[in-house]
């Protein structure tokens, strides 16, 4: 029988070189990665690779469209179940972010059998499933394999009207930005990862990494809500770039606006920065400008910081700002009322970072 006192002491981010969605391959590495020449035509395909979005979406001819994700990562998290309940809250995500209502998740699973015990694995399975559970969705198989480092995460199925379906890439001129979540998960799960993050904070941290973001279901029935994406592993800047350029827009975003999260400035203060912030910032930095008022440096810790299961950004026409509040307030997010940017005519910079 397996020592108790030995499980204890696994800590599962000792077995992984990232952390949930600061694993991602850098923005300007994936790019290359996905240039093809090669394209297949498809009519019914509503959503596929050429728009940087967070899942295909195909058209089923009765006025509904299919949304198909997959999202895994390594440990974020030193506790089995809680990592399981994170990969699953992060890779459902995406479905949201299209507007759209999940309906079936698949579980990919790597797990290191010569190096950490199987009832660890079973852990990470029944965190999926309590996630699962909450978002009205079967956890109906999967796959796995005996890899090198732990990981795991889902692929996922949705359902959306057609007129629901929100891109990430259709922001107007004009729109306001709201944002659902605090930013900053990455520094304090970068404390974790060293061993310095206080109880409470991982209370927090847990907290939101577990949060389902089915807020999204509800604001892609609102017609006036332009554009939809979810904040992960590029950061809120680099996921912002992407919806801009993809609008052919430049956005201003409100420093002084973001909420962040409890009590990241005293992680920041000691220094505490995940590796991929500044591989985030390299791909990026460039296209982003800051008015002299903004405390750069705590920005810089900020904005690119990779966040897993992060808020929806959000893109919506100022006649529909009261009704997005209006829903907002009824499922208890009422500090993110304010808005934090919005989107202007593209010019030299795509992100204009003010106080």
């Amino acid at each position: 029988m397996e020592n108790s006192e030995n499980k204890e002491k696994i800590r599962l981010t000792q077995y992984s070189r990232g952390a949930g969605c600061g694993c991602k391959i850098s923005p300007q590495v994936l790019e290359e990665i996905l240039h093809s020449q090669f394209t297949f035509p498809d009519k019914n395909l509503l959503v596929g690779n050429s728009s940087k979005d967070d899942a295909a979406v195909y058209d089923l001819g009765d006025g509904n469209a299919l949304i198909s994700t997959t999202d895994f990562f390594m440990p974020i998290v030193d506790d089995a179940f809680d990592f399981g309940r994170i990969a699953s809250a992060n890779a459902i995500s995406d479905i949201y972010a299209m507007g759209g209502k999940p309906i079936l998740a698949i579980a990919l699973l790597g797990w290191p059998v010569d190096k950490l015990p199987a009832s660890m694995a079973k852990e990470v399975l029944e965190g999926a499933r309590n996630i699962c559970a909450k978002a009205g969705i079967a956890l109906a198989g999967g796959h796995s394999i005996d890899s090198a480092e732990p990981f795991f995460g889902l692929s996922v199925n949705g359902i959306v009207q057609i007129n629901h379906l929100k891109k990430n890439n259709t922001a107007k001129e004009g729109d306001l930005l709201f944002l659902t979540k605090p930013v900053g998960v990455g520094i304090l799960s970068t404390a974790q990862k060293r061993n310095v993050l206080k109880e409470a904070d991982l209370e927090v941290l847990l907290d939101q990494l577990t949060t389902l973001n089915s807020i999204g279901e509800l604001l892609g029935k609102i017609k006036g809500v332009s554009a939809i994406t979810d904040v992960t592993g590029f950061g809120l800047s680099g996921h912002l770039v992407e919806m801009a350029e993809g609008s052919e827009l430049s956005a201003e975003l409100n420093y002084s606006r973001l909420c962040l999260i409890e009590n990241v400035n005293e992680y920041l203060s000691q220094r505490i920065v995940p590796d991929a912030t500044y591989r985030n910032w390299n791909s990026y930095g460039k296209k982003i400008s800051f008015a002299k008022e903004v405390n750069v440096m705590e920005a810089f810790s900020i904005l690119p910081d990779p966040q897993t299961n992060g808020g929806l950004l959000v893109a919506v026409h100022p006649g529909s700002i009261e009704e997005v509040k209006e829903v907002l307030k009824q499922n208890g997010l009422e500090k993110f009322c304010v808005p934090v940017g919005k989107f202007i005519a593209a010019d030299e910079k795509v992100i204009h970072v003010l106080p």
